[in-house]
């Protein structure tokens, strides 16, 4: 899977009141009327940053910290968000995102600038920074993960496939005597 875009840098504990203001989440039940007010309690211009399907988000530690709305991953990939990259990212945010099919991606990013040309290529486990001529590890997603992305998230991917496709990366469980083993 590759994905190539445009850096939007933020900093480190963007959470997800800052992703969408607490003030919008019930008066406001439209997705796409709400993402226009995505980030503007950090930063009120965020929005215009924005290049439907180029924009990649780039961020520090603890991305989509505090409540578990569902919101906030939605709302950034109602904008055209492509990807957001990130040191680290809170957990529930984490499945959020990848249950809506939003990439969200585990690197050093303290290296990459605003307004970067980024080429992500998930096979490959790299981010390349075209206008810095680097490039940084990224850490690996296993091939289901992969396959839920391209499919638009959990829900797209049960309505192909119905079930689950465990592949090879991934270890299979089974009984050996009285123990759980990997297979």
């Amino acid at each position: 899977m590759k994905i190539e875009g445009i850096s939007i840098k933020l900093g480190n504990n963007i959470n997800t009141d800052f992703i969408i203001s607490g003030r919008y989440k019930f008066s406001i039940t439209d997705i796409k009327e709400l993402s226009k007010h995505i980030m503007e309690d950090i930063d009120p211009g965020f929005s215009a940053k924005i290049i439907p399907g180029k924009s990649i988000i780039v961020a520090g530690e603890n991305f989509g910290m505090g409540s578990s709305r569902e919101q906030a991953p939605l709302v950034i990939k109602e904008c055209g968000i492509v990807a957001v990259l990130a040191k680290t990212f809170a957990r529930i945010f984490y499945r959020n995102g990848f249950n809506i099919g939003l990439p969200l991606i585990e690197t050093d990013t303290q290296n990459l600038d605003e307004n970067d040309s980024l080429f992500i290529d998930m096979d490959k486990g790299i981010v390349k920074d075209v206008t810095r001529n680097i490039e940084i590890k990224i850490k690996p997603l296993p091939k289901f993960m992969q396959e839920i992305l391209r499919q638009g998230g959990i829900v797209n991917y049960f309505k192909k496939y119905g079930e689950l496709k465990i592949s090879e990366d991934i270890p299979t469980l089974r009984r050996d005597k009285s123990e759980l083993s990997l297979a």
